[in-house]
Protein backbone atom coordinates (compact mmCIF):
# COMPACT_ATOMS: atom_id res chain seq x y z
CA UNK A 1 0.00 0.00 0.00
CA UNK A 2 1.18 3.18 -1.13
CA UNK A 3 0.27 6.73 -0.33
CA UNK A 4 -2.35 7.58 -2.69
CA UNK A 5 -5.75 7.91 -3.79
CA UNK A 6 -7.42 4.69 -3.51
CA UNK A 7 -11.53 3.71 -4.34
CA UNK A 8 -13.91 3.51 -1.61
CA UNK A 9 -13.43 -0.71 0.03
CA UNK A 10 -15.61 -2.57 1.93
CA UNK A 11 -12.96 -5.92 2.97
CA UNK A 12 -15.04 -8.70 4.76
CA UNK A 13 -13.69 -12.02 6.44
CA UNK A 14 -14.83 -14.74 8.52
CA UNK A 15 -14.04 -15.69 12.19
CA UNK A 16 -13.37 -19.19 11.22
CA UNK A 17 -11.63 -19.10 7.93
CA UNK A 18 -8.65 -21.23 7.91
CA UNK A 19 -7.41 -19.53 4.45
CA UNK A 20 -7.24 -16.01 5.50
CA UNK A 21 -7.00 -15.24 8.63
CA UNK A 22 -9.55 -12.61 10.11
CA UNK A 23 -6.77 -10.63 11.04
CA UNK A 24 -5.19 -9.94 7.92
CA UNK A 25 -8.86 -8.15 6.49
CA UNK A 26 -8.29 -5.61 9.65
CA UNK A 27 -4.92 -5.06 9.41
CA UNK A 28 -4.92 -4.47 5.91
CA UNK A 29 -7.62 -1.77 6.04
CA UNK A 30 -5.72 -0.62 9.04
CA UNK A 31 -3.21 0.22 7.34
CA UNK A 32 -5.26 1.46 3.94
CA UNK A 33 -6.68 4.21 6.43
CA UNK A 34 -3.23 5.06 7.69
CA UNK A 35 -1.80 5.54 4.28
CA UNK A 36 -4.98 6.68 1.69
CA UNK A 37 -4.20 10.77 0.65
CA UNK A 38 -8.40 10.92 -0.11
CA UNK A 39 -11.23 10.36 1.94
CA UNK A 40 -12.14 7.55 0.62
CA UNK A 41 -14.11 4.58 2.93
CA UNK A 42 -12.15 1.98 4.36
CA UNK A 43 -14.63 -0.32 6.33
CA UNK A 44 -14.23 -4.36 7.50
CA UNK A 45 -16.44 -6.27 8.84
CA UNK A 46 -15.44 -9.52 10.47
CA UNK A 47 -17.88 -12.12 10.43
CA UNK A 48 -18.19 -13.87 13.63
CA UNK A 49 -19.88 -17.15 12.79
CA UNK A 50 -18.40 -17.52 9.15
CA UNK A 51 -15.26 -19.23 7.40
CA UNK A 52 -13.62 -18.62 4.10
CA UNK A 53 -16.91 -19.23 1.53
CA UNK A 54 -19.11 -17.09 4.11
CA UNK A 55 -22.00 -17.72 6.07
CA UNK A 56 -23.75 -21.34 5.47
CA UNK A 57 -27.23 -21.65 4.96
CA UNK A 58 -29.49 -20.00 1.89
CA UNK A 59 -30.75 -17.16 4.42
CA UNK A 60 -27.89 -16.46 5.89
CA UNK A 61 -25.43 -16.19 2.39
CA UNK A 62 -28.44 -13.06 1.81
CA UNK A 63 -27.52 -11.24 4.94
CA UNK A 64 -23.49 -10.91 3.00
CA UNK A 65 -25.10 -10.15 -0.47
CA UNK A 66 -27.29 -7.16 1.06
CA UNK A 67 -24.31 -5.89 2.97
CA UNK A 68 -22.16 -5.69 0.03
CA UNK A 69 -25.37 -3.77 -1.86
CA UNK A 70 -26.09 -1.46 0.25
CA UNK A 71 -22.12 -0.76 0.75
CA UNK A 72 -22.34 0.26 -3.16
CA UNK A 73 -26.03 1.80 -3.01
CA UNK A 74 -24.43 4.00 -0.23
CA UNK A 75 -21.12 4.55 -2.39
CA UNK A 76 -22.73 5.97 -5.21
CA UNK A 77 -25.34 7.95 -2.98
CA UNK A 78 -28.53 6.17 -4.10
CA UNK A 79 -28.96 5.83 0.04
Amino acid sequence: ITPREYPHVLATGGLTDPRVTYWEPAKWVAKLRKTRTDGGMSLCKINMGAGHAGKSGRFDRLEEVALVYAFMLMVFEKL
